[in-house]
């Protein structure tokens, strides 16, 4: 019975495994493409690729990273070193040379140079804190008589002098514009023409105007030089004796000289310096703009804003800086400063402030 149930089971197995067989034939060989078939063609329908936000920003961004690092290296540019200015003439070096009211490029132009051309140099003005690209050193000149200045028409009488006591002038037709110096009562203008109510001049001496110092150059100063005067030396060969005679010696009847004395010699003259010069001068303090002035506050004239003295305390204790922009009465030894000559420096002794 056992052996009959075996044989049934076998049976069965058997039969499963041919079904199986048969249902699940194996799979077929793939079917070569004959030679002459075109090549599959790549999809075409890939997004393309867009110019996002963040990519603009980030192009942006390193476009101004790129004007910052060319700005940086014109800023680090090596500005040219130029011969310091002093008070006097200075020729002009270069063509078409602006002139302008101010020290800096900001400012409005007045005027202009050309090669060749001679100014007079007031005094040199370095800047502190210049922008990029801009000349830290200025020269103050005296504008040319072919360069013209404003003033207001109300302050010029019919016959072209000035009626108030100070009047200023002007880059341009206009309070905006640059003051460029101050002429006074009673001074004659020279018309060029009108516009508004401001008339065109000519520049009178009190007018001034700046010009970048690398423009211009002075010649150097000659050297005196003391030479010792030349001596000349005269040699004579084999000189003539003298035959002896028995004559008594001739004796002068001429008065001894110094040198045939025992008087001492006469002292040389000694010239004496010259008094003390004490002076008196009204004025306001004002701190100097030039770093080559003698001292670092100037008397300024209160009529006409002129520089009447160079200040000097020599005493530690008085600080000229408390007396900025008041009104005072100084006392002292007044004398010239070999740079300076055309302005005296004033030795403080006595200052009052005047009410």
């Amino acid at each position: 019975m056992r052996k009959n149930v075996w044989l049934f089971l076998a049976v069965i197995l058997s039969t499963r495994l041919l079904a199986q067989q048969v249902t699940n034939p194996p799979p077929a060989a793939p079917i070569a493409a004959p030679s002459n078939a075109p090549a599959p063609v790549a999809s075409t329908n890939v997004a393309p690729a867009t110019n996002t936000a963040k990519q603009r920003a980030e192009s942006k961004k390193s476009k101004k990273s790129e004007k910052k690092s060319v700005a940086k290296k014109q800023a680090s540019a090596p500005e040219p070193v130029t011969t310091p200015l002093v008070v006097g003439k200075a020729s002009v070096i270069a063509s078409n040379v602006n002139v302008r009211g101010q020290a800096k490029l900001k400012s409005e132009v007045i005027g202009k140079l050309q090669k060749g051309d001679n100014v007079d140099v007031l005094e040199e003005i370095l800047l502190r804190k210049s922008e990029p690209n801009e000349p830290s050193a200025w020269a103050k000149i005296i504008l040319p008589a072919s360069t013209h200045v404003w003033v207001h028409s109300s302050y010029v009488s019919s016959n072209k002098t000035v009626i108030p006591k100070k009047l200023k002038l002007r880059g341009g037709p206009g309070e905006e514009y640059s003051m460029l110096g101050i002429i006074k009562r009673g001074d004659e203008v020279k018309e060029v023409s009108t516009k508004g109510d401001w008339i065109e001049i000519e520049a009178p001496p009190e007018a001034c105007g700046f010009v970048a110092a690398r423009y211009l150059k002075q010649e150097p100063a000659p050297i005196e030089t003391t030479e010792p005067p030349a001596t000349t030396t005269v040699v004579t060969e084999n000189p003539p004796v003298t035959p002896a005679t028995n004559e008594p010696p001739v004796t002068s009847t001429e008065p001894p000289t110094a040198a045939t004395t025992n008087e001492p010699p006469a002292k040389p003259f000694v010239e004496e310096p010259p008094p003390r010069r004490i002076v008196d001068r009204e004025g306001f303090v004002r701190g100097t703009f030039s770093i080559q002035a003698p001292t670092k506050y100037e008397l300024v004239s209160p009529d006409t804003g002129k520089v009447i003295n160079y200040l000097y305390a020599s005493s530690p204790r008085l600080d000229l800086a408390q007396y900025k922009g008041m009104r005072i009465v100084v006392t002292g030894e007044e004398g010239l400063d070999d740079r300076w000559k055309n302005t005296p420096v004033i030795t403080i002794q006595k200052l009052v402030v005047v009410e």
